[in-house]
């Protein structure tokens, strides 16, 4: 991963982190998802990435959301 980027939100589910990524681009933002679960056993996360820039707003906005 590029050192431009930070990590946001950390999953065991392929469908809650694409969840986390759909809410962060729907306020605009741009995050990447990367699945580092093993591919046989389903075992390891999968973690959605910002950019440094956009970091604290996608921490804000994920706070929000889990709350409502």
């Amino acid at each position: 991963m590029e050192k431009d980027w930070q990590l946001v939100y950390s999953a065991k589910s392929v469908v809650e982190a694409e969840m986390r990524r759909a809410i962060l681009e729907s306020a605009g933002l741009e995050p990447i998802v990367m699945n580092k679960q093993d591919s046989s056993y389903l075992f390891g996360d999968v973690e959605v990435y910002v950019s440094n820039e956009q970091f604290e707003r996608a921490v804000e906005i994920l706070k929000t959301a889990d709350n409502e």
